[in-house]
C-alpha cells in the first residue's frame, strides 16, 4: 500500500488570548496613526505660506508660525505608533524585531517633534538653502532621532516579509519587501535633493512624502490585517 502524504499547512501565527480588548485597541492605534500623520501635515502645506509641498520637507512645518501644530502631530503620531508596537508585541506573541522596530520609529516621530529642525531648501522665507553645520542642539537632536526612526520602519518592512514569506503569505511578503524597498529609495533622493542637487532639489518634498506615504500606508494596513485576525 502506497503512503500518501498530505502537504503540511501554513504555520499560524500566534495571536493574542480572545477577548483581549486591550491588544485590540493598540492595534488600532496603528491603523489610526498614519492616516492621520499625513492628513495633518497635507492640510498644513496645503494653507502655509510660502511653503512649497514639493520642495521642501515635512519637518520644515514645524518652523515658523503655527510650526507647533506639525510638532505635535509628531509627537502624537508618535504615541500612537509605540502603543501599536505594544499591540504587535502582544498579539504575535513569539514576534520581537518588528514589534521593535515599529515602536523605535514611532520614539524617533517623538523626538522629532521635540526637537525642531534646520531651516532648508529656503523655508522659512529669507533663511539659506543649506547650513554647513547644525544651527543648534535642537536641529542635532532632529536629525539623531529621525534617522534611526528612517531606518527602522524599512527595516521592519523586510522583517516582516520574512515573516509572511515563511507563513506562506506570499501577497504580504511581496507587499512588505516592495514597500521596504520603495520607501528606500524615495527617501534617498529626498536626501539627495535636501542637500541642493540641483536637478532633485525642487522635488525633495515630493520624494520625502513618496516614502513617508509608503511606509504609513504599509503599517496602516498591518495594523487593519491584525485587527481583523485578532479574536477580540
Amino acid at each position: 500500500m502506497r503512503t500518501i502524504t498530505l502537504a503540511s499547512p501554513a504555520p499560524e501565527e500566534p495571536m493574542a488570548e480572545p477577548n483581549d480588548r486591550t491588544t485590540k485597541r493598540l492595534l488600532l492605534c496603528g491603523a489610526i496613526a498614519g492616516p492621520l500623520f499625513v492628513v495633518t501635515f497635507l492640510v498644513q502645506g496645503a494653507v502655509r505660506a510660502h511653503y512649497d509641498t514639493l520642495r521642501h520637507p515635512v519637518s520644515s512645518l514645524a518652523l515658523g508660525g503655527h510650526g507647533w501644530v506639525q510638532a505635535a502631530n509628531f509627537v502624537v503620531a508618535g504615541l500612537l505608533t509605540i502603543a501599536f508596537a505594544v499591540g504587535l508585541r502582544r498579539a504575535l506573541k513569539n514576534a520581537f524585531w518588528g514589534p521593535a522596530l515599529v515602536g523605535l520609529w514611532g520614539l524617533s516621530l517623538v523626538g522629532a517633534g521635540v526637537f525642531t529642525t534646520d531651516p532648508v531648501s529656503g523655508y522659512p522665507p529669507g533663511t539659506p538653502d543649506l547650513l554647513s553645520q547644525h544651527s543648534g542642539l535642537s536641529a542635532e537632536l532632529h536629525d539623531l532621532f529621525s534617522l534611526p526612526g528612517f531606518i527602522a520602519i524599512a527595516a521592519a518592512c523586510v522583517v516582516f516579509a520574512v515573516r509572511f514569506a515563511r507563513t506562506r503569505e506570499a501577497g504580504w511578503a511581496v507587499y512588505s519587501a516592495v514597500s521596504g524597498a520603495a520607501f528606500v529609495t524615495a527617501m534617498v533622493l529626498a536626501t539627495i535633493a535636501f542637500a541642493q542637487n540641483p536637478a532633485l532639489v525642487a522635488y525633495g518634498g515630493l520624494f520625502q512624502r513618496i516614502a513617508v506615504a509608503v511606509g504609513w500606508a504599509w503599517l496602516a494596513l498591518l495594523a487593519v490585517r491584525l485587527v481583523r485576525r485578532s479574536p477580540a
